[in-house]
């Protein structure tokens, strides 16, 4: 995200590359730095005859090249941007004679998604000399809820952790979603709001009450009424509370109660490092620690390795989902 920033303010300030190449397997800032560059290089009366873009399926190496290699007319600059360069992968390295003398007045954009260059190969070091290569790298599930929080502060919002944690579970790390999600928010929430479970209730449709973070919160607290109507009404949802999401995240629980009881180093900070938490879920892990002794612990993640291979199908005869998260809950609970 800082690398980010410092590319945008570079090019607002007027130190503008003649290349950039925004590869990896996060489409999101890839997407972001594309369309900042389209809107912030060029005055709008000059983008008619001096920005073009062109398609990595529709076009060579040498029809790139030489786009790049004209002057632009009544305007300092032209901007070539290539989307789906990823389809030229084959021929990427026929780009290296043209980036040896680049074009000054040409600002020449490859977004190549889901892929990246071979850091040793002569081609991305002939990029990096002659302008920005930019590896948009894939966020962990740990890293989201602070990219989350960031991403809201820089924007004039806070959010709770609770609320974080109910977008990381309902949307993965798809950063182009949530960022969807945060945008319908900032429609119907003021400036300097802090968003909330009820929030995220009322206008995106995630239970703050029925969700996996309260069910591992039951779980952890042996509160069984309330686990088991958790899951009737996941089994009653299971389009939007699917199994092998619900299996996934009470194992990932259950596997850092494993780590909590093998740290000697209980100080909060140091526990929050090693699990990888909000130091605010800490609790929650605190009271499940009293309830689960070690031994019961790797018990339960035996048994949820079984749940998750039966949930797929795997000898079990295609149970209900319901069936499996019963006898998931029996199984912890007993």
């Amino acid at each position: 995200m800082d690398e980010v920033i410092q590319i945008t303010k570079d090019i607002k300030s007027g130190n503008i590359k003649p290349i950039y190449f925004f590869m990896g397997e996060e489409p999101y800032y890839i997407d972001k730095l594309t369309e900042f560059i389209e809107e912030n290089v060029l005055q709008e009366h000059e983008r008619d005859f001096n920005q073009s873009v062109i398609y990595g399926r529709d076009a060579t190496i040498e029809d790139i090249v030489s786009s790049a290699k004209r002057f632009p007319m009544m305007a300092d600059r032209q901007v070539i941007i290539v989307k789906e360069a990823q389809e030229l992968s084959r021929h990427i390295d026929k780009l290296e004679s043209y980036l040896e003398n680049p074009q000054q007045t040409t600002v020449l954009v490859f977004a190549y998604k889901y892929k990246t260059l071979d850091k040793r190969k002569k081609v991305t070091k002939l990029l990096a000399k002659a302008g920005i290569v930019y590896e948009s790298k894939k966020l962990y599930e740990n890293q989201v809820g602070t990219w989350i929080s960031k991403v809201l502060k820089g924007q004039g919002y806070a959010i709770e952790p609770k609320a974080t944690l109910m977008l990381v579970e309902f949307l993965g790390t798809d950063l182009s979603k949530i960022s969807n999600e945060l945008d319908k928010l900032k429609i119907v929430l003021p400036k300097g709001h802090t968003i909330s479970a009820k929030d995220i209730e009322d206008n995106i449709g995630i239970s703050k009450d029925y969700n996996n973070f309260e069910l591992r919160k039951a779980i952890g607290e042996k509160d069984q009424l309330k686990a088991y109507k958790i899951i009737d009404y996941f089994a009653q949802n299971p389009k939007d509370n699917p199994i092998v999401v619900t299996t996934s995240l009470v194992f990932s629980f259950f596997s850092q109660l494993l780590q909590y009881h093998g740290t000697k180093d209980k100080n909060p900070n140091n526990l929050a490092k090693v699990l990888k938490v909000n130091p605010y879920f800490l609790k929650d892990y605190d009271v499940a620690f009293r309830n689960y002794p070690m031994k019961k612990v790797s018990q339960i993640v035996a048994t949820l390795r079984d749940i998750d291979v039966k949930s797929k199908g795997v000898g079990a005869n295609a149970l209900p989902q319901s069936d499996l998260l019963k006898e998931m809950l029996i199984h912890i609970f007993r």
